[in-house]
């Protein structure tokens, strides 16, 4: 961690230091409408620079779900190898809980997704209820924000709260980009069920599990060789700080209105600064 970071206007002129890069998607490589501009480029000048990529979400949809979804954006699949998600590594480790654990009767999950999305769940032996008072366990995967108020989470979590039923949030965002602006996301539910007594496990950035399956994926590659790139300090430096990953923080996505002393209060506060800024996802500023 360093004390302030460099500002550099392009990945051109720190790319030769690092041979894998791990990429935020929302905030960095696309808002809640499309890819932001240049973006698309950017990610094919880095994979053809010969730099493993792996892009690190906090989506509690699968990898392959948000595969899917990145290409019809319009990035070239070709230029990334891989799609790692909370929900990817949440799925894994239910599978093996599930695995562990001989019941004749499947546990009953309350599912709290987006748009009907039931993939967290896809091809894992569970019962899914939709309701607080009937669930074994709770999968939050992702959050309506934009379409419910807060309280209509605390109504469906309060049962289930009281009842002491254990919650897997797989999102940790705390505020999520839609087409319309912001709204509060998955991580605030989980704060909330916290809030209403509930215990919660967390996955995905900061916290070390989604790490460790990257550098799983990444071998033997040295840690000062790897680089995250991301928007939230809270999240994405934070997160690399804590795995002993260097990081680039890029000021679109939830901090782009924000000034140079709002960030060097959230480097203090969350105890993590970048070793870079950058503008925006870009190979430089030509």
């Amino acid at each position: 961690m360093t004390d302030r970071p460099l500002k550099i206007s392009g990945l051109d002129q720190i790319e030769e230091r690092f041979d894998a890069f791990l990429i935020d998607q929302f905030g960095v490589l696309r808002d809640g409408s499309g890819p932001y501009p240049g973006a698309v480029e950017t990610l094919v000048r880095l994979k053809q620079a010969g730099k493993t990529i792996i892009i690190l979400s906090n989506s509690g949809k699968r990898s392959a779900e948000n595969d899917r979804r990145l290409a019809a954006l319009g990035f070239d699949p070709q230029s990334w190898d891989w799609f790692l998600t909370s929900g990817e590594v949440a799925w894994c480790i239910l599978q093996s809980e599930i695995r562990q654990v001989s019941s004749a009767v499947p546990r009953t999950c309350l599912l709290i997704s987006r748009d009907g999305d039931t993939s967290p769940l896809d091809g894992l032996d569970l019962v899914r209820t939709e309701r607080g008072e009937e669930a074994d366990f709770i999968l939050l995967a992702a959050s309506e924000g934009d379409v419910h108020p807060l309280s209509f989470y605390e109504a469906l979590l309060t049962p289930a709260a009281r009842r002491g039923i254990p919650c897997l949030c797989t999102n940790p965002d705390k505020i999520m980009l839609t087409r319309n602006g912001t709204a509060f996301g998955a991580g605030r539910i989980a704060e909330l069920y916290e809030e209403l007594g509930g215990t919660v496990r967390w996955i995905g950035k900061p916290f070390p599990d989604i790490y460790a399956a990257a550098r799983d994926f990444l071998g033997s590659t040295l840690p000062e060789k790897i680089c995250c790139i991301g928007d939230s300090i809270e999240h994405d430096i934070a997160g690399a700080a804590d795995a002993g990953l260097k990081s680039i923080l890029v000021t679109t996505g939830i901090l782009e209105a924000a000034s140079d002393a709002q960030r060097q209060a959230l480097f203090a506060g969350h105890g993590a600064t970048p070793d870079f800024i950058l503008p925006s996802f870009r190979w430089s500023d030509r």
